[in-house]
Formats: C-alpha cells, structure tokens, sequence
C-alpha cells in the first residue's frame, strides 16, 4: 500500500497556508542570522588580509566561507519568497471558495469583507491569481486520474479492446458525475420520502467502554457481525451528555432482502431519498437516549458515511464531529461541525462524490488522500482501496502526522476522554416487511335480497 498522503482543505488546496507562512519566517531568520554571520566573516577576512602579506591564504579561506555563507542567504530568500507565494495562491484559492459559499447564501457582508482580503492578495503580488486559476484548474482536470490509470488493468476483460479505451472511458464518467455535482449533500438538502418501517434492536444490555483516543481506534469501532449501528453514550464532568454513533457500510447487495444497509439504501440515499438504514440509525439514537440538539459525533464508512452527512445537515442533532471513510458524498456542513474525510484515490466509490467540496466546515476540518494500492490489475475489480481495514490504515497515518490540521481532531478526543462516564450500545436492524391488505371477501347478503317471496 502508499502512503501518500495528502491532507487539504478541500478542493485543490493541499497544503496548510498557516504552516507555509510559518516556515516562510523561519527561514527568514535563518537567512538574517546568516547574512550576520557573513558580515562577521566578512570582517575577520579583511583584517586577516590587512595583518600581513604571510597569511593572505588563510585570508582567502576565510573568503571562500564568506561566499558560501552569502550564497546560502540567497537561496534561504528565495525559499522565503516562494512559500509566502504558494501561500498566496492557497489562500486565495480559499477565499475565493469560501466567497462563492458566502454568495449562494446571500450574505452580502461576508463577500464584502473576503473581498476586502481577495484584493489586498492580488495589489500585493497580482501573479497569484494566474497560478491560483491553474491549481484550480489542475485539480479539476486531474481528481480522477488515479482511478483512470488503473481502468485497463481492471477492466480489460469486459469487451475485446476495452482495455485500450477503459482509461478514457473511465476519465470521462468520472468527470460527468463531478459536473452534475450528485454527490455533493447541499447544507439545506432534506431527504424525500416517509420514513421507512425498520426495528432496531440493542444487543446487548449497556456496557462500560472508554472513548476513542484516535482516527484509528475509532474505524476500528465500526460495526461488525450483526451489528448495524454503534452508539456510545458519554455523560461529561458538567452534567451534559454527548453521543458518538458509527454506522456501517452496505452489507448485501442481494435484492428483496429484510437488510436496511442493501443497494436499495444506497440508491435511495444517493439520490435523495430517505432509506431504512438512515431511519434505522435515528431509531438507534433516540434509543440510547439522544435527543435533538444533543452533541454528536458522527463517524460512518460508505453506505453509513451517507447516512452521517444526512444526519449533518438535517437530523437537528448538534453534530459537532462528522468523520467519513471511503463516502460517496461530501455534506457542505456548517462552521459548527469539524468535517473530516478519508479517501483513496483508487476508491471509486468516493469518486462519486465527485471530486469534493470546497472547504467546508469548522476550522480544522480537511480532506485526506492517499493512494491504498497503486498496483492496478484485475484485483481491482474487488475494491481493495474501499474496505474499513485499508482506512483503517490511512487512520493510522493520520494519527502519526505531525500536520496541525490534526489538532482538532485530537481536541475532540480529548474532550471525549475526560467523561465522567460512558457506555455503549451495538444495535442490529431489520426491515418490517410491509403487510398487504386484506383482500375484499364476497359482499354481504342482506336477509331481503334472498330472492324469496
């Protein structure tokens, strides 16, 4: 497996500005304490050099030090001024999407005031705004080009030939499903339809469990077996509760079965629609005592990461946390909740998220990517970049990341631990069939209507 990971904001935006602007200074003073010490050097040359004639040599020596010295105070100004550029771009590539999220909710005084910052970046360097519409660009053009490069290894075996198109074929679907934007969860999106019949039921009577210290160990609580839903219930040192949830992925694909987490759920979800596993997992809260307007966190791997970014934007729970792996949609959430997301480049159901949002969520919130198994082959065929166990993996890598975009994940957890007490509550679920009607039996015959008489 790779481990290249990216982590971004969102969009294009890969990098943290934040941590480019202080590496930027960094290097600023090391480049002033440096050209310090070639004026020092500098100083000690010439007064070797006007000592005597007998030690011009090592005056030389001293020279050639300074010279290095000097060369290596250019190039540290140059690395100073490149990351303050690509910080530059980044951040104006987020300003800009942060303006277009401010625009479509009409609010007019947030546009006016990240205009104020979009134009005080371009009086101050207008070269940004050409390499910010390329990354723009680039990361729309190119989101798609993992899974297409692995297409005719995968595929080459459906149609004599395909293999030679299956990149291209691949490129263009993946593209088309980015610009219809289905798989984008909108802030205000409501799920159609009547809630659906489902029994949720506890597997076992409440038990005492601690509260996830990582990404890791919290994919590693993804339901398994008969389990559907996981509920830990946290009662916090003030007296409030708070909640986390893990839901899983799709479990058949067999049509016609009692399963809520089926291909049926998933078309439903996808498209808008309300499903039984989404229904199933609000069954499973309400049971364990949430109540809307309680904080949860909300953690779901494919078909459940669905069910979590609807429960986001409409459940009227506070849902502070929202962790996906491996999701085929992304919810615009708002600045309330941290909004973290875990995808492969070679997963192609997170390619119908299509690309992903711009950044959204609370500061801290961010994207991470990576590449699960760069090998392509038939073995793709089988999803191996999607499975809990491979994000599991990526999870791992976050949690080992020096990058402080993880800080506010480790804040969550944090808070999490210093609980009073907490518990947990695994559920399965089922579908209710539904009942059909009774029949209409044969009309009732009046004691007038017997034809006698």
């Amino acid at each position: 497996m790779s481990d290249d990971l990216d982590i971004r904001g969102g969009g294009p935006v890969a990098v943290d500005t934040v941590s480019l602007r202080d590496a930027s200074a960094a290097f600023a003073v090391l480049a002033a304490d440096l050209d310090e010490i070639a004026t020092s050097v500098a100083a000690a040359g010439r007064a070797l050099w006007d000592v005597s004639t007998a030690i011009w040599g090592p005056a030389e020596t001293v020279e050639g030090a300074r010279r290095l010295i000097a060369a290596a105070v250019d190039q540290g100004n140059g690395i100073v001024r490149e990351l303050r550029f690509a910080a530059d771009v980044y951040e104006l590539i987020e300003l800009r999407a942060e303006r277009a999220v401010a625009a479509a909710a009409d609010d007019a005084a947030r546009v006016a005031q990240l205009d104020a910052r979009i134009g005080g970046l371009l009086r101050a360097d207008p070269d940004v705004d050409g390499s910010a519409r390329r990354e723009v660009l680039a990361h729309g053009a190119f989101w798609p080009a993992e899974l297409a490069r692995q297409a005719p290894g995968a595929l080459w075996w459906l149609a004599p030939g395909f293999g030679s198109v299956a990149a291209g074929v691949t490129w263009t679907v993946l593209q088309g499903i980015g610009a219809t934007r289905a798989g984008a969860v909108a802030s205000t999106a409501r799920l159609r339809g009547a809630a659906e019949p489902v029994v949720v039921s506890a597997l076992a009577r409440p038990a005492p469990v601690h509260a996830p210290v990582s990404l890791a160990d919290a994919a590693a609580r993804m339901p398994s077996g008969q389990s559907r839903i996981r509920v830990e219930r946290y009662e916090m040192a003030d007296g409030s509760r708070q909640f986390a949830v893990y839901v899983t992925g799709t479990r058949t694909i067999a049509p016609g079965t009692t399963e809520p987490f089926d291909m049926a759920s998933n078309v439903e979800l996808y498209s808008g629609e309300r499903s039984a596993s989404y229904d199933a997992t609000l069954a499973a809260l309400r049971d364990a005592g949430a109540h809307p307007g309680d904080i949860v966190h909300a953690f779901g791997h494919s078909q459940g990461a669905m069910v979590t970014a609807y429960l986001a934007v409409e459940s009227g729970y506070d849902t502070a946390t929202l962790v996906s792996f491996g999701s085929p949609v992304e919810a615009d959430v708002d600045a309330g909740t941290l909004s973290v997301t875990l995808r492969h480049r070679d997963d192609p159901v997170t390619a119908l998220a299509g690309g992903g949002n711009a950044p959204v969520g609370a500061p801290g919130s961010f994207v991470a990517e990576r590449t699960a198994d760069p090998a392509g082959g038939v073995h793709d065929f089988g999803i191996p970049g999607h499975g809990i166990d491979t994000y599991a993996h990526t999870a791992r890598l976050l949690d080992d990341s020096a990058d402080p975009r993880m800080d506010a994940v480790r804040e969550v957890f944090a808070g999490l631990a210093g609980a009073a007490s907490a518990e947990v509550i695994e559920y399965a679920a089922v579908r209710v069939p539904a009942v059909p009607a009774p029949e209409p039996g044969p009309a009732a015959i009046s004691p007038g209507a017997s034809g006698a008489g």
